[in-house]
């Protein structure tokens, strides 16, 4: 199902727009499937999230202009691998252009014939569900399928910078009022 989301442009400048939500520290992820021909293949996502415990669902965006979505949408499955702290290289293999964005990237195949990249603070096997359509991307829905998480870091976006999430410690309780 493709649902089209429309609205007229208002007077809003890009390079503002860019700034603006620069500022949202993001996580990133790495969306994964495996061709017909077995050749793994994936890009970098900062709009993944959970979207619904009950079914269990999530959700990404993806640019029009992706080589790689059109065959991934194809096979109607995917991993969602949020990468940590460790793994920028991954992150720029998979950011680049080109066919071969594995060579030299530690993965397994997951059970539902997926890559799940090693060193990944998570993984999320997910089947497509549905897209929208909404201005120059798609939004993806998955049904999850399957998932593990490690104690690894996330690795984080922001301002056009990477790096990690500063735990503080959680305040002390209020002592109750007599």
């Amino acid at each position: 199902m493709s649902i089209i989301v429309t609205q007229e442009s208002p007077d809003i400048d890009p390079a503002e727009y860019r700034k603006v939500f620069g500022a949202l520290p993001t996580g990133v992820t790495a969306i994964t499937g495996l061709t017909a021909e077995g050749k793994p293949m994936g890009f970098v996502v900062g709009t993944f999230m959970s979207l619904s415990l009950e079914p269990p669902l999530v959700t990404f965006c993806v640019d029009k202009g992706s080589s790689t979505w059109p065959t991934l949408r194809s096979l109607g499955r995917f991993t969602a691998n949020i990468l940590s702290t460790e793994q920028l290289p991954v992150c720029r293999a998979l950011s680049r252009k080109g066919e071969d964005k594995f060579q030299g990237l530690d993965f397994e195949i997951g059970e539902n014939g997926t890559p799940r990249i090693a060193g990944a603070t998570a993984w999320i096997d997910c089947e497509v569900l549905s897209e929208v359509v909404a201005g120059d991307h798609y939004m993806i829905v998955g049904g999850v399928d399957a998932m593990e998480a490690s104690e690894r870091e996330a690795l984080l976006f922001r301002g056009g910078k990477f790096g990690e999430f500063e735990l503080w410690p959680a305040p002390a309780p209020e002592a109750k009022k007599a």
